[in-house]
């Protein structure tokens, strides 16, 4: 990996060094949209980092009115990069959104809420760090179509590696036959992986912006694949799932592929997760770790693990975002719903990898997706748990049974909890359930994401008749 910078003298110097002609500042909305601004490198100076970058805050959901609509975005010098997929050479810079009628960071700035969550956690006396490590798996499919209006709508993905295209003519071309099948994707090598090259460039272009890349492969769906990348601390983890979103997508999209982050795309098929490994440290040790307890796990973890599980239906709010989320949260497609934990059960919600030692012994959350928004997932996660350890929350389980062949009515004698069906539910477990949120995010906050996703999601949702609607009731 190449050489970034540390501070605004550096940034300069490296900017002259490599001939950039444009500054791309990026920041992050209440949903996690990547959003940018490009000046001239002309029209950027040291003052640009003090005194920062102006836009209008009304023209983003949920945050100004049209009255108070000036904000500032502070650039931070540290996170620059330069853009691997423009013509002209320009360097991109993560920023904070601040609030000049207030005169303070924005209450409603994902990043800054994640910076204030990590001040928290070195606050509260419990740690010093806390490492994430995301999973985002992802869909390259070859075409994409939609409609969505009064009186029909459609979706239609495609891939020569779906099995739909068993019997399919391809005018440039023949039909190969070589497929995974529905869950069949999971390692097997060429040509049945169609993918190999692709995700070979994802893992180089990820180099070069500074993102260690540590495997890759393809996935258990078809079409699917997941690169991984190194753990890092809050912050820089939800800086890097933003850019690794951007880079698979730009090299799907320049290899004439179409890349996507959604939970569910394909029905009957496995969906695609953020899972979260994590662990809090203090003083270069980590807490999570005392050997020869069940999965080398310390009371502090399992208090951990109790506070996110304790809060996890209010968490979901923030982890699966999205109505689509839940379509992914069934039973039989790897992507657990019971609050439980458990060692190397991926039918858990919890998950303690095999083998940790003192390094690397980690919890593993299993149920996120990608349609979250990475700072404000990763803040409630935290949140969670630290409340957890703060009350010493225990936990249900372990439990080490294949968890999806329980009934309901098994679940329920277990005394187990589930994680909502539904966005609207996890919603309505936010207004519930908030008080742990409250180091890093306001009323206001909440109260705004919580409309911005009745109103973006929920809503819409649950006003329109579906394909599946119409073949089970048209006829009653």
């Amino acid at each position: 990996m190449g050489h970034f910078v540390k501070n605004e003298e550096e940034f300069f110097s490296y900017c002259d060094d490599n001939e950039v002609r444009f500054v791309d500042f990026r920041f992050t909305d209440l949903i996690g949209t990547w959003h940018h601004i490009t000046y001239n490198i002309k029209a950027v100076n040291k003052d640009t980092f003090k005194k920062g970058v102006p836009f209008d805050g009304s023209a983003f959901k949920g945050w100004q009115t049209i009255d108070k609509s000036d904000m500032i975005l502070l650039p931070e010098a540290s996170s620059a990069f330069l853009d691997p997929f423009t013509a002209d050479s320009t360097i991109v810079v993560f920023c904070d959104v601040y609030d000049i009628y207030k005169g303070q960071m924005y209450e409603k700035c994902p990043r800054s809420i994640a910076k204030k969550t990590y001040r928290h956690l070195i606050e509260s006396g419990i740690g010093d760090e806390i490492y994430f490590g995301a999973e985002n798996e992802f869909f390259i499919f070859d075409d994409v179509r939609i409609k969505d209006s009064k009186n029909h709508s459609f979706y239609k993905i495609d891939s020569e590696e779906g099995d739909w295209n068993e019997e399919t003519k391809y005018e440039d071309g023949y039909n190969t036959g070589h497929r995974p099948g529905t869950k069949g994707g999971y390692f097997p090598v060429q040509p049945v992986d169609s993918m190999v090259d692709i995700r070979a460039e994802i893992v180089q272009v990820l180099e070069q912006i500074g993102i260690e890349a540590t495997l890759a492969h393809h996935e258990i769906a078809q079409a699917q694949g997941e690169v991984g990348v190194k753990f890092a601390s809050l912050v820089k983890a939800a800086d890097n799932v933003q850019k690794y979103k951007y880079v698979v997508k730009m090299v799907a999209h320049l290899n004439g592929k179409t890349a996507t982050f959604m939970p569910k795309p394909l029905h009957q098929d496995n969906g695609s997760g953020m899972h979260l490994h994590q662990s809090i440290w203090k003083d270069g040790v980590n807490l999570f770790f005392k050997k020869d307890e069940y999965g080398n796990l310390s009371d502090v973890a399992k208090y951990y693990i109790g506070g996110i599980l304790a809060h996890a239906r209010s968490l979901a709010a923030f982890t699966n975002a999205s109505t689509n989320s839940y379509k992914r949260l069934v039973p039989g497609f790897e992507a657990p719903s019971i609050l439980t934990y458990s060692s190397e059960n991926r039918s858990a919600s919890c998950r303690i990898p095999y083998g940790g030692d003192e390094k690397s012994t980690r919890i593993e959350i299993r149920f996120p997706d990608s349609t979250a928004n990475p700072y404000l997932a990763l803040s409630a996660m935290l949140l969670a748990g630290l409340d957890g350890i703060k009350n010493e929350t225990i936990p249900a389980g372990p439990m080490d049974e294949n968890l999806f062949k329980l009934s309901l009515d098994e679940i329920r004698e277990k005394g187990i909890n589930q994680l909502p069906h539904t966005l609207r539910g996890s919603l309505e477990a936010l207004i519930r359930d908030d008080a742990y949120l409250a180091p890093s995010m306001s009323k206001d906050l909440l109260k705004s994401y919580s409309d911005l996703k009745f109103k973006t999601q929920v809503w819409p949702y649950e006003s329109r008749p579906t394909a599946f609607e119409f073949k089970t009731t048209y006829s009653c």
